[in-house]
């Protein structure tokens, strides 16, 4: 009977030791679980981390190169549009300081150094407007893009332009990003799209403005690398990021192309 008791006792013990065990293997395992779990998704947040800095690398880059494409148009055309015409008005003024010419010589060196000053002075307020439109600095945003909108339905695009929004007079840095995005997709839609048809929309959103922009043009393919770089969507993506806002492009090839950011 005492043999019969102990080969009990030790079958329970067994039976215990037993559930220890295995509750101490599946505790490794838990552990090793989540463990591995955890390093996976710091694995992945990692990943993401850097697809974002690419990503913020791949603008500011954008952003960079097309400050310095505006610098070299800019000093382009103050050498061969400004600085030449001066440099002839400059000569002829010479040549009737010396007091030796005729009647008819004097007339064509004036008749010049007229012609060529208006033409100085047309195309000195061309880069003025180039690098900040007067309308928009004057007037504001609605006004810079209502004078937009007329220079492109110049060129044969009908185009809608509704604004619901109000725009603050004093945020003009900000508001010189807005238009400079518009101008872009204009380009974009005239120069690529060969749209007809252009509908401009802004609408105050909660604390955001929203504008939404559509065309008739050719459309194109977003996943197209060197597509959204000739279109400078990377710019424009620099830009809404500057105004911390959000854009989203939906376009398909020959059903157009709808842009919606806020700012």
């Amino acid at each position: 009977m005492e043999t019969k008791f102990f080969s009990e006792e030790n079958g329970i013990s067994l039976i215990v030791l037993s559930g220890i065990l295995l509750m101490f293997l599946m505790g490794i395992v838990l552990l090793l679980f989540f463990y591995f779990s955890k390093k996976k998704i710091v694995q992945k947040e990692l990943e993401k981390k850097n697809l974002e800095i690419i990503h913020q690398k791949d603008l500011l880059e954008a952003s960079l190169e097309t400050k310095e494409k505006e610098q070299k148009r800019i000093a382009r055309d103050l050498h061969d549009d400004i600085s030449s015409k001066l440099n002839i008005v400059s000569l002829n003024c010479d040549l009737l300081s010396m007091g030796n010419l005729t009647k008819n010589e004097q007339n064509e060196a004036i008749e010049i150094i007229v012609g060529l000053s208006a033409k100085a002075l047309e195309n000195s307020r061309r880069i003025a407007h180039g690098l900040f439109p007067p309308v928009l600095d004057e007037f504001g945003l609605d006004a810079g893009l209502e004078e937009l909108c007329s220079e492109f339905k110049s060129n044969g695009v009908a185009i809608n332009y509704q604004n619901r929004a109000i725009f603050k007079n004093f945020e003009k840095t900000r508001h010189l990003h807005v238009f400079r995005i518009v101008q872009e997709l204009m380009n974009n839609s005239l120069r690529h799209g060969k749209a007809t048809k252009i509908d401009l929309l802004f609408e105050n959103e909660g604390e955001k403005t929203r504008c939404e922009y559509r065309d008739n043009g050719k459309g194109f393919d977003p996943q197209n690398n060197d597509q959204k770089k000739g279109l400078g969507i990377k710019n424009i993506q620099s830009r809404v990021n500057f105004l911390n806002g959000e854009l989203v492009i939906d376009s398909k090839i020959s059903e157009g192309t709808k842009v919606i950011f806020n700012f």
